[in-house]
């Protein structure tokens, strides 16, 4: 079915799209230049729209704003946002009366051409889905990113042909109850996320499953050998299963061994680099090219993985070198949304930054990070809706020790960076690496490592004396 016809084959129902965003702005637009009917559905009001409603209205789309927006939804299809779970009420009510859920990505999925690399997981999937597609388009082949990263896909799906890929990185929001059948799916890892939204860390583990659930034989399941979960997942797996790991062997697989990278196919063993080349640092950037690696096998010679490895300098807000001034180096992992995530950053650096953590809160616990900043961090500024949760983390930490690791609270955000610089000495590093997600002050991670980039270039050379 082409894009057109689906759209024809709905062109009698009533539609509502939820969530007036970057996912579904264009898919609204492409209703509305068929003729559909379709009433878009946010919990803004028009005036903090600024001006997008208007514009849809004038398009033909009808809108239901404000905090009501969910209420009495009786239209026959619903494309929900990824950040609004399935099992909502006013979701679930309109199921019961007969109505169709689905998503922008879910249509995709059945109207994409050619074959679909798809990452999830809690850590680590946005730079595994960056190489990737980095290693696929040095390759030749053309890409297609999306997803959780890049730009909605479903309205160029036209343009896609059959020899090209594409490339996804989905959440658990995306995915929760999503039905999809990617070519090759990979699993990073799993540990509690945006337990805010799911109703439980178990209903977390099992809304990542519906990124293999549909796969058959001829299709790849990467997952991490050294998770705890594998074994669950691996239980229920349809497709062929291939393995990553940087502590163990494997029968089929690409793992670390002996400071060698190597893909594993029982007896035979192709070494594709040492893993010192690899110019990210980190284990969990070794980790992430090892399920990168294995995910393209058959596509991508072990010559390409080498030399994309020691040239690809890693995605913006991922421990994002900002600038160096009085000898203090400034970095930017605003990506770090969770604990795990901030621990892994931690790890990868040459010595104990001053860093800057707190934000949204997504009900995570914080007492490994607490272990993990009293050992790893020499002082930690602490800001957003979680500091308070944070610092009673740190100091309830058997490893606490107030000269060692001193504390200050700075509400503001900006406050927080001026402050950690304003502490920093020649040699030092100053880390932007949360731990929570940023819906407390920001738009998403990207505009916090923003304002954060934007500060620190602002910072002028006597703010550090």
């Amino acid at each position: 079915m082409t894009l057109q016809q689906y759209v024809d084959s709905i062109k009698d129902k009533r539609i509502a799209v939820i969530g007036i965003g970057v996912s579904n702005t264009p898919l609204i637009e492409l209703l509305c230049a068929n003729g559909c009917d379709v009433t878009a559905c946010d919990k803004r009001s028009l005036a903090q729209m600024e001006g997008e409603g208007e514009r849809l209205l004038a398009l033909g789309a009808k809108l239901k704003l404000g905090e009501d927006y969910l209420v009495g939804l009786d239209q026959d299809l619903i494309f929900r946002t990824p950040g609004l779970m399935p099992f909502d009420s006013q979701l679930e009510a309109a199921k019961a009366r007969g109505a169709i859920l689905t998503s922008e990505m879910e249509v995709f999925f059945s109207l994409c051409p050619c074959r679909v690399f798809s990452v999830t997981g809690s850590d680590g999937k946005t730079t595994t889905t960056t190489i990737i597609s980095e290693l696929l388009k040095a390759a030749g082949y053309t890409v297609h990113l999306g997803g959780n990263i890049g730009h909605p896909l479903l309205c160029e799906v036209t343009e896609i042909r059959e020899t090209d890929i594409v490339v996804l990185e989905l959440s658990s929001f995306q995915l929760h109850s999503m039905n999809c059948r990617p070519d090759v799916a990979v699993i990073t890892n799993i540990s509690p996320n945006h337990l805010d939204k799911h109703k439980d860390y178990q209903d977390y583990i099992d809304a990542k499953r519906s990124i293999y659930a549909n796969q058959t034989s001829e299709d790849k399941l990467v997952l991490n050998y050294d998770d705890e979960h594998t074994p669950y997942y691996l239980s229920t797996a349809n497709g062929r299963v291939a393995f990553f790991s940087d502590t163990a062997s494997v029968n089929v697989g690409t793992v670390a061994e002996d400071g060698l990278i190597c893909r594993v196919d029982g007896d035979n063993r192709e070494t594709i680099m040492r893993a010192d080349e690899i110019r990210l640092p980190g284990r969990h950037n070794l980790l992430n090219y090892l399920a990168a690696f294995e995910a393209v096998r058959g596509f991508v010679s072990a010559e390409i993985c080498r030399e994309v490895a020691m040239r690809f300098g890693g995605v913006a807000h991922r421990l994002e070198h900002v600038r160096e001034l009085n000898g203090v180096t400034f970095i930017n992992d605003s990506i770090g949304t969770s604990p795990t995530r901030t621990i892994a950053g931690l790890h990868a650096l040459k010595k104990k930054p001053i860093i800057i953590v707190g934000g949204y809160d997504k009900h995570i616990p914080f007492d490994s990070l607490g272990d993990e900043l009293c050992q790893n961090a020499k002082r930690v500024i602490l800001t957003g809706d979680t500091a308070a949760k944070i610092r009673d983390a740190i100091v309830s930490s058997p490893y606490y020790d107030a000269t060692k690791v001193p504390l200050v609270e700075e509400p503001e955000f900006e406050a927080a960076v001026h402050t950690a610089a304003a502490y920093a000495e020649a040699g030092d590093i100053v880390l932007l690496s949360p731990a929570c997600a940023s819906f407390d002050r920001f738009k998403n991670f990207e505009s916090r490592g923003n304002l954060f980039k934007q500060l620190v270039m602002e910072l002028k050379d006597n703010e550090n004396n």
